[in-house]
């Protein structure tokens, strides 16, 4: 488990493993059409349904060091905000190490997925896990294309994505300072 940022901190948040007793909570996230129109592998999956497929592919994850969403947990109030994490993720035949993110709607506009992936950047470039990362966001999906952007992030190209059209955007571990 060597991609996660278990225990880490920004300077709002805490970052720790995802548990079971997590469930109802992100259910509200599944259940805010909002929050997964950008989520076009889902095909007709009901929000228990899909939060139950998150789940496993994290938990599988962990059991596979192929990184893993943490929870983000507001360190004044104790609120859950989001998920944000390294994931290995294969795009066009190429692995690739992703900084994937996801916030509870009722916490958007507050700076918390910039916060959130640039501590996943500046953890992944110091511990050397990659010469670069990548956001893969849904081509629709402006305000995650502003978040990648505020990661030092530029549009790298067009593609799909398990059926999606995506834009990847790319940062390379020499060309910033932070």
């Amino acid at each position: 488990m060597k991609y996660l940022l278990t225990g880490q901190e920004s300077e709002r948040l805490l970052f720790r493993n995802l548990e079971e007793t997590d469930f109802e909570w992100w259910l509200e996230f599944t259940s805010d059409k909002e929050a997964t129109r950008y989520f076009d592998f889902t095909g007709d999956l009901y929000p228990e349904e899909f939060c139950r497929f998150w789940f496993d592919k994290v938990f599988e994850r962990y059991r596979e060091n192929t990184g893993g969403h943490n929870v983000l947990v507001n360190k004044i109030t104790g609120e859950r905000i989001g998920m944000c994490g390294l994931l290995i993720q294969e795009v066009d035949g190429v692995l690739e190490m992703e900084i994937g993110y996801s916030i509870h709607p009722k916490f958007w506009k507050k700076g918390y997925a910039t916060e959130a992936s640039n501590e996943c950047r500046k953890f992944a470039f110091k511990k050397k896990f990659a010469d670069s990362l990548i956001s893969i966001v849904h081509r629709e999906n402006i305000a995650s294309m502003e978040v990648a952007k505020n990661n030092k992030m530029e549009f790298e190209k067009a593609t799909v994505f398990k059926g999606a059209p995506v834009f990847i955007f790319r940062v390379f571990r020499n060309n910033q300072s932070s």
